[in-house]
């Protein structure tokens, strides 16, 4: 039986690359975002409706999520991998000259949609002794300025991840939080509201990981024998490390 691998946030950025890495290797792809135009691209470059199944709807929406998943026909509605990429940041500023209505976006997007597209599936998952992995990244273990809310909602993906693990070691389900470092992707421009200087700045001369990169990881971690668990994985490029501790100075 072909496995199917649900994939969320797969419009764009690494997503979009997962979808390829497993149809790649003869998977089938359940594929959700809320651009019902990229995704019917996407269907079409798989190899169409018998390979990918699209997904319309905004994870942040409940009622929307219940009704898409509800919508799969027969040949998708069993699927063996949830991976719970949809996610983003929005803001690079302090506390004091952040957007409120931003941190609850990213807390609505990051948390509460990645839980309850989790919690909807994971009948299935058990079903199957399927895998769940989520994106989680660098700031949910290193805190740096501007990363307020988006680090939190991170640090709690890593952390719901470990806890499933502890509830579904013994039905066979995997559970793995991967944490990419940075990152060259729409990401960054949707970080800041499309400032193409600012993406250009920070990637430059820096040589980032690419999607691909990070699709090949999730592929890698979903592949191995369903005996391992991989718990958690931070991934960075070799160009990035780790700061000297910031201290002010009056």
């Amino acid at each position: 039986m072909t496995p199917i691998a649900l994939v969320t946030g797969a419009t764009a950025g690494f997503g979009n690359a997962i979808a390829r890495r497993f149809v790649k290797e003869g998977w089938k792809v359940i594929v959700t975002g809320r651009r019902q135009d990229r995704l019917d691209t996407l269907v079409a470059e798989l190899g169409g409706p018998d390979v990918a199944y699209p997904l319309c709807f905004d994870i942040r929406d409940e009622e929307a999520t219940k009704a898409a998943l509800a919508s799969l026909p027969d040949g998708f509605a069993k699927f063996d991998a949830l991976v719970n990429n949809a996610g983003l940041a929005l803001g690079t500023s302090g506390i004091e000259q952040s957007d409120l209505e931003q941190w609850k976006t990213m807390i609505d997007t990051n948390v509460t949609g990645l839980v309850t597209i989790t919690r909807l599936t994971i009948d299935t998952l058990i079903e199957r002794r399927g895998i769940i992995i989520n994106l989680a990244s660098v700031a949910s273990n290193w805190s740096y300025p501007g990363a307020n809310v988006y680090g939190a909602t991170k640090a709690f993906v890593k952390r719901f991840s470990l806890n499933l693990r502890s509830d579904l070691s013994a039905k066979g389900v995997r559970v793995t939080s991967i944490e990419p470092g940075m990152s060259e992707s729409e990401f960054t421009l949707v970080r800041t509201g499309g400032n193409k200087e600012a993406y250009d700045k920070l990637y430059a001369g820096a040589n980032p990981l690419q999607p691909e990169d990070i699709a090949e990881t999730v592929y890698w971690v979903a592949s191995l024998p369903p005996h391992m668990n991989i718990n958690s994985l931070e991934v960075m490029p070799v160009t990035q490390a780790w700061s000297p501790f910031a201290v002010h100075r009056e």
